[in-house]
Parts: C-alpha cells; structure tokens; sequence
C-alpha cells in the first residue's frame, strides 16, 4: 500500500500552528513576523514528517514564478546563425535543472523594449539573460533602473551583470597567428555592426597585433559583415577586387567565415596557399568546412553556466560580481597554416 503524502496540514497539526504559518516559515517570507520559536517549531516538524513542499505553492508564496527567460533580440535570419546556441544551453540548462527552474525561449524581432519590460514587469520570469543585446537598447537602462535581475551574454553594460569573452585579446591572437606565418597584407571581415561590443573588441585585437608588428591600419582592408554567409561572401568579393587583394584575412565570426570560403574558391583561389582565412567562435561547423577553419574558441557552455549562475545569485539577492569575462583559444586547422 502506498504511503499517505504529508501536506503541509500535518505539518501544522505537529507544530501547532495554523497552514498559513507553515508556508510563511518554509518559504521565508521575511514580512510575516514570525517568532523565532515558532519557526524553529515548523521547521523541526517539517523535518520530522519529511515534508516535501508542493513547487506550486513555494512559488506563490514567495512570489516568483521559478521561470527564467533567455531572450535574443534579433530577427530569425540572425538567430539562424547562432549555431552555438545549443552548447550555451547546455551549460545553462544544468544550472536550470540544478535549481528546480523553467526556461523559456524567445526571439524578439521587434518592439524589443516593450517585450522586454513585459516579461519582466509582469513577473512572469524572475530573472532575464540576453544574448548580444545591442549597445543602444533603453530596455536595459530601464530594467537597470528597476533592479531586475539579468544578465548579458556578449554585451558588457556599466549596471548589469555580463559574461562574455576577451573577444579583443581573442582576435588579437588570430592576428598574431597570421603574422607568424609571413603575412602581411591581413584583412579584417566584422562579424555586426560596430553598435555592438563584441565588434568594436574584435576589431581592436585586429588593429592591436598589427600595431604591435609596426603595420600601418589600411582601412581599405576593413570590411564589415552582417550575420550570414552571404554578407562575407559580398565582404570578401570587395577586398577581392582591390588593386593588391590581401594574402590573409581574419573574419570574426565563423559564418560569416565559411562565406568568405566560399568567395575565394569562386575565384579559383585557394585556401591557404592564395588566402589564409581565420575565424571566430568554433561553431560546431568549423571542423567540416572545406578545408578545416582555423579559428578562435568560444567556451560555450561554461558561458552559458555562468550566465545561469550570475542569474540565480541575483534572484536570491546574493553578491555577484559584475562581470565574469572568460579566455578564448585559437585552435589552429588547415585554413590557415601555409608559411610564405
């Protein structure tokens, strides 16, 4: 025969108490001038019954939903690209499970503040983690302003919590591998527009290897990509047809890369005798591209725990630190390694 569930009723009767007292105790709210007696009472007869609370009532009793949000404030065709996405989930999905959480998914194509400021005004999410929210965003300013708890994921705002990488010392890396290896004419293909962070970093690791190297910045040899394989195949078709084309190219983010491929071999050029192409992320396509990209490693996952981790502190009202900025590697393939 099965074994009767202990309610929170039966807590009550052994502690003498009424419901109401068993759930402000259980869950801790702090408004409701309990004794000290009489939370020591409730909590040694919740331990003595072996009391598991129902998730339902935790949840209303204090107030939060036991929901976290993981938002991309992006148009479909850009979240296409994100083909990362799964490892940063899973980092997070084990602080999710770890925690008894929900997680909900979205991509916000527009109106972005008002979705933002919705969800979590609503209180249908206790906390918020984004993925490269743009610098010009006033749903963060406001969201700042209210003290909810969010984290960013590749976008470093001076009153929110943030995890990214050394996306500057990452790309300076990627240049400085290029530079071993005898060139000297290196290209640079962006991964966004400059309003984001992680595009202005990249491009400074860029412009701090060829400094260092006492290369003077060509900026004809600057080009920018938007997201797809298609921008670094229209990118790389304009540096193509400059009077001196470049012998190397660093692109900063690995689709847009496996476009820039794309266009070289269009040219009956090849990689890297003619071109040597790095990278940027690792996504899990790199290894198969034709031939092996050379590039820089992202680490995902561990982004993705993190960023559950800073969340949940905040959620708890636990310190955290303001920033957690993680290191890349390079990880050399094909693409690349052909010495001059």
């Amino acid at each position: 025969m099965n074994r009767r569930k202990i309610t929170s009723h039966d807590v009550a009767a052994r502690a003498g108490v009424s419901r109401t007292t068993v759930s402000y105790v259980l869950n801790n709210v702090e408004t409701a001038n309990i004794s000290e007696p009489t939370r020591l009472r409730v909590l040694d007869a919740a331990d003595e019954l072996g009391y598991v609370p129902n998730a339902a009532a935790q949840m209303l009793a204090g107030h939060r939903s036991h929901i976290i949000g993981l938002v991309f404030p992006r148009t479909h065709p850009h979240l296409a690209t994100h083909l990362f996405l799964l490892q940063i989930l899973e980092g997070l999905m084990a602080v999710v499970q770890e925690q008894g959480l929900r997680l909900i998914v979205d991509s916000v194509e527009s109106n972005v503040e008002s979705a933002y400021l919705d969800l979590a005004r609503a209180k249908r999410i206790d906390g918020l983690i984004l993925i490269d929210a743009p610098g010009d965003d006033r749903a963060l300013q406001r969201l700042a302003q209210d003290d909810f708890p969010i984290v960013t994921l590749g976008y470093n705002h001076p009153d929110l919590c943030s995890v990214d990488v050394d996306n500057r010392r990452g790309a300076q890396q990627a240049v400085e591998h290029l530079l071993a290896l005898g060139h000297r004419r290196i290209a640079c293909i962006t991964n966004v527009p400059t309003t984001f962070t992680q595009t202005d970093m990249r491009l400074l690791g860029y412009q701090d290897a060829l400094a260092q190297a006492a290369i003077a910045l060509d900026q004809s040899l600057i080009a920018e990509g938007l997201y797809s394989p298609e921008s670094g195949i229209a990118a790389m078709q304009r540096l193509l047809a400059l009077p001196q084309r470049p012998t190397a190219v660093f692109v900063a983010s690995d689709v847009i890369a496996f476009g820039v491929m794309t266009a070289i071999r269009a040219q009956g050029l090849a990689i890297p005798q003619d071109i040597a192409v790095v990278g940027f992320d690792d996504v899990p396509l790199a290894r198969h591209a034709h031939p092996p990209l050379t590039t820089v490693r992202m680490p995902t996952v561990e982004m993705g725990r993190r960023a559950g981790e800073l969340l949940c502190d905040q959620i708890m009202g636990r310190s955290v630190a303001p920033r957690a900025l993680l290191e890349t590697e390079l990880v050399v393939r094909a693409s690349s390694f052909c010495s001059l």
